[in-house]
């Protein structure tokens, strides 16, 4: 074999090596500024509506696991095992924080790994305080649904960016671009509501369960819920009598129940006023497929047309 053949079998050897190297490994860098798994970053997120946010930001550069599956009480939610196997192999994990997911942080350092980007996509939104004692024994001392506020939705949404950005850079444009029209869309919808709520005489309504109060912020409204009368089983005559007289005082005809509670609660006040109850999306199960916006566009407009009446 002559020297030039020589060399021409040397340099076909390596390139094969190359090649076989790059299928072994060329998919699954972390965090150094080159997508993983075939081109997208492997993103994991507790709930839904973390879900709709990084698949807005992130579109077909991410691939995306949710731990809890529909249908499931997160209130009483908590991870297993295959959850926290998801983890050691992912990129991001998004949770909202707030004391909505109080097992995130046990559950990060379970996955043992180290290079996972966490991200608490409530970071810098101002918490609303609870006030009611269920709540504050459900929940702590903060109200942790501030997803279900159009005006958090992008503060959480730019966190996401953020994190997706640090990942990687090199998409950084891609990001900011989807991040950006996300927020637009946003607005507008706010926009729409804001001048809707502010031509209403009324601005308070009644839930089955207080977690809109960031979406009252957005909008100086005020939501009453029935759950705190409701918590300790049936209501005596006293409780049940003062819900009736503020419901037929204020002009009630509508309460607001989530699609995963009893209806039972929401229903026997109803039945007492000659009011109906109405289900109102709360965001953390994906819903029969719906988006996010439509789900807020649906939630806004009941209860624009409740206080419209």
């Amino acid at each position: 074999m002559t020297g030039k053949i020589r060399k021409t079998a040397l340099l076909l050897l390596l390139a094969a090596i190359c090649i076989s190297a790059a299928g072994l490994y060329g998919c699954s860098t972390k965090n150094d500024g080159n997508t993983v798994s075939g081109g997208k970053l492997k993103v994991s997120v507790s709930f839904d509506a973390m879900k709709e946010f990084v698949k807005a930001v992130g579109k077909d550069k991410v691939e995306i696991s949710v731990m809890m599956p529909d249908g499931t009480e997160p209130h009483s939610f908590e991870p297993k095992a295959r959850d926290i196997s998801g983890l050691s192999d992912a990129d991001i994990f998004v949770y909202n924080g707030m004391g909505m997911e109080p097992w995130a942080e046990k559950t990060i350092e379970a996955s043992g790994n180290d290079e996972l980007i966490a991200v608490k996509a409530s970071k810098g939104v101002k918490p609303v305080k609870l006030t009611d004692k269920a709540e504050t024994e459900e929940h702590g001392e903060y109200d942790p649904h501030c997803w279900l506020s159009i005006k958090c939705a992008e503060k959480e949404v730019t966190n996401i960016k953020k994190a997706f950005i640090k990942a990687d850079p090199d998409n950084t444009d891609y990001y900011e671009k989807n991040a950006s029209v996300y927020i637009g869309r946003l607005e507008k919808l706010y926009d729409e509501y804001d001048k809707k709520f502010a031509s209403t005489e009324r601005k308070d309504f009644v839930t089955g369960h207080a977690a809109f109060g960031y979406l009252c912020r957005d909008f100086g409204l005020e939501q009453s819920s029935v759950e705190d009368v409701y918590a300790e089983g049936e209501p005596t005559a006293s409780q049940l009598a003062d819900l009736v007289k503020y419901c037929r005082e204020n002009h009630v005809d509508v309460i607001f129940a989530e699609k995963l509670a009893s209806p039972e609660v929401s229903e026997t006040l109803a039945d007492e006023v000659g009011a109906r109850v109405e289900t109102i999306y709360t965001m953390t199960g994906s819903e029969n497929g719906k988006s996010y916006i439509s789900r807020m566009r649906s939630d806004l407009q009941k209860i624009y047309a409740s206080l419209a009446d």
